[in-house]
Order: structure tokens, then C-alpha cells, then sequence
């Protein structure tokens, strides 16, 4: 398997099948994830990243009701993806919900935990742990995990599914303040803490250590 650098050290990058993914995550059975990967596979993969927050090519897949009842316990749901060709770190957000990924390719997840930010809403990279996720497997990632863009494992890049609550990673149409948590909400259900190599407009930096690549 291949490393991650972190602070200056080889991280190695385990499975999601691994017991030391539960705290973060698990594993879903029971769903037929193979029509979203289908149509995945008709989706472009820029050079960069490209999120997009609702496609409904992928919410008409029959496993769209079975993810909304069974996955989201009936709330309205968005099904989404995240593409493209990604080695860094950069940034970590969370929600107040989990966050369900279908990896329509090999990819790789940098992740930490919220009980492990500061009292001033910096995080310690040296906490975040690296998750590899097979081709057609889907993930739930807890409320309370710390994640952001996967890492492709391949030049052709990366495809993920991304399954949230409806109106996740929308934009904002009220006022933010730059007081307390309110600094990181970037979008409606959005909080980010970025790395200041990343350079994110708007962004707040809090990402403490070196910015974790994938050799």
C-alpha cells in the first residue's frame, strides 16, 4: 500500500474494511451501489477538483430511496459527486449530519476527528489517519469526522458519489459572523478549516503542521 507524508514520517494508508476506521465511519452492505457507479462512469474528471452537490441523473437510481430511508432515516436527501485528481490535504470540514460515499473509483480518505480541534477551532494534522476505499464500496462517514476532497490512487484520477442531507454545501443567503465556530461555516451545513498552503478564498485557517501529500 502506498504512504502518506506526514510531518516528515511515512503514514500508511490502511483499509476501510480495518477496525480502526469504526471510529470514524462504516462500511454499508445491503445497498446495490452499482447504477450510481454506472453513471459515474459518465462523469468528466478535471485536472483539478470539481464538487457538485446534486445530480439528478444519480437521484433517479433506485438506491436513492432506499438511501434516504434507511441511510438518512426519511429526511430529503442530495446525491452528488466529488471528482477529480487531488494528492493534498488542503482543508478538513464537517457537517452536523453523516455523510455517505460511494468511491466510483480506487480512492483515498485523509481524515480526523472534531474531539481532537482545539478550543479555538485550529485541528493538529498530525491526528489525521489516510483510509483506502475499493472501487464500488460505500462508506457512512460520521457527523463527527473531519474530511474533505479524496486523493486519486491512479493518473486517471478520482470519482466519488457524495450522499447528503438536501441543501448541503449550498450557498449561503444569511449573514456569518467572524466570531467563535460561525468562522468556518463556508457554506449551509459547511464547516471548514483550511490549510493556509491551500490558500482557500474566505477560508479559515486552521490547519496546524505540515499540508499531508500522498507520495
Amino acid at each position: 500500500m502506498a504512504y502518506a507524508r506526514k510531518e516528515g514520517y511515512g503514514m500508511e494508508i490502511k483499509s476501510v474494511m480495518d477496525p480502526a476506521f469504526r471510529r470514524y465511519g462504516k462500511v454499508l452492505t445491503g445497498y446495490d451501489f452499482s447504477g450510481l457507479v454506472k453513471v459515474m462512469k459518465g462523469t468528466s474528471i478535471p485536472d483539478d477538483v470539481v464538487y457538485v452537490p446534486s445530480v439528478s441523473e444519480l437521484e433517479e437510481q433506485d438506491v436513492c430511496k432506499e438511501l434516504q430511508e434507511k441511510g438518512f432515516g426519511g429526511m430529503p436527501i442530495q446525491i452528488g459527486y466529488c471528482n477529480g485528481h487531488n494528492k493534498l490535504l488542503n482543508a478538513l470540514e464537517y457537517h452536523r449530519n453523516s455523510e455517505i460515499n460511494v468511491a466510483a473509483t480506487d480512492l483515498v480518505l485523509l481524515i480526523g476527528s472534531q474531539q481532537d480541534m482545539e478550543s479555538d477551532y485550529t485541528y493538529d494534522v498530525s491526528h489525521v489517519e489516510a483510509f483506502f476505499v475499493p472501487e464500488g464500496t460505500g462508506i457512512e462517514v460520521y457527523a463527527t469526522t473531519l474530511h474533505y476532497a479524496p486523493c486519486h490512487t491512479k493518473e486517471s484520477g478520482f470519482q466519488c458519489v457524495v450522499v447528503l442531507p438536501k441543501g448541503t454545501n449550498t450557498e449561503l443567503d444569511f449573514e456569518v459572523s467572524m466570531k467563535g465556530e460561525e468562522r468556518l461555516l463556508t457554506a449551509k451545513n459547511k464547516w471548514l478549516i483550511a490549510h493556509e498552503d491551500a490558500k482557500i478564498d474566505g477560508a479559515f485557517v486552521g490547519l496546524k503542521g505540515e499540508n499531508i501529500a500522498l507520495e
